[in-house]
């Protein structure tokens, strides 16, 4: 039986069944287009949706930019442009946007210098996302969260992990890039509760929170592969043992002397003075 036959069967329009079809979950042909997009975006930082609809074209794509910029803004990765002035606040929200303090800092104990980023995993059927929170000075990711939505749930039920498991000093630093999802009100009051000291990446700038780059790099080529999974489910707990069993406790680090996050917490395992130690130093970029 045709779809049309099937529509006139249970009497809906042919259109209708369409749009329901695609508000159910995407088609294998958009999952890889979304794939390609992540890629894509990652790699060339500066390019905006009509060059990327460029680039896919030429791969031999059959896709506009109008449905190119449509992914990118679902998936928060439409690129940010230099602006003639230099402006104090994000032009794609009214948050407020705060002053980089994280260069300044070189940590030397554990809760000093925390960052927090987000990713996009693909699974064998839809996208879901992860939020990370990582202590610069050991490398181990104190607090994360996973979910089919991007919005500021997803990181405050990260931050909210990492400060169950460890309880900063006031003082310490927390560090992010300028998404919505970090300068909202609600992120900002807990942190706030907590004593932490705001620092966000400057416009356009990846290096600035490079430590969670290169934890996102590492997950993903040497631990992911989205294929085993068909939903968010599946991912939960595996992920839950990739991060706090692989990675945390065997995944070595050349800038830790090739040890694992655990042993070199434990082999360091002095107690850490006040974090209030980073102020003065924070204090010489005001």
């Amino acid at each position: 039986m045709t779809v049309e036959e099937t529509c006139r069967e249970v009497g809906v329009s042919r259109s209708g069944f369409y749009r329901h079809w695609h508000r159910r979950g995407p088609s294998a042909e958009e999952t890889e287009l979304r794939d390609r997009l992540q890629q894509l975006a990652l790699q060339q930082r500066t390019y905006g949706y009509r060059r990327i609809a460029a680039l896919l074209r030429r791969e031999g794509r059959l896709v506009n930019h109008k449905r190119v910029l449509r992914l990118l803004r679902e998936d928060n990765l439409l690129a940010l442009r230099k602006k003639r002035f230099i402006s104090t606040t994000d032009g794609r929200h009214t948050w407020r946007v705060w002053p980089n303090l994280a260069r300044f800092i070189q940590p030397q104990g554990p809760n000093r210098q925390w960052v927090a980023d987000i990713t996009y995993l693909r699974l064998r059927g839809e996208f879901c996302y992860l939020a990370v929170v990582l202590d610069v000075w050991s490398r181990r990711v104190v607090g994360w969260a996973l979910s089919n939505d991007l919005t500021a749930n997803l990181t405050l039920d990260a931050l909210r992990a990492a400060l169950s498991e460890r309880r900063p000093q006031p003082g310490w630093i927390h560090h992010s890039d300028r998404g919505t999802q970090y300068a909202c009100g609600d992120y900002v009051a807990l942190l706030e509760q907590h004593g932490a000291q705001i620092s966000m990446s400057r416009p356009g700038n990846p290096y600035d929170n490079a430590f969670c780059e290169s934890f996102i790099g590492k997950l993903k080529h040497e631990q992911w592969d989205g294929r085993r999974y068909q939903n968010l489910a599946e991912v939960r707990a595996d992920l839950s043992r990739m991060l706090d069993d692989v990675y945390k406790q065997e995944r070595l680090h050349s800038a830790l002397g090739y040890l694992s996050p655990a042993e070199f917490e434990r082999i360091n395992a002095n107690p850490a003075p006040s974090a209030s130690a980073n102020l003065s130093l924070v204090s010489l970029s005001h």
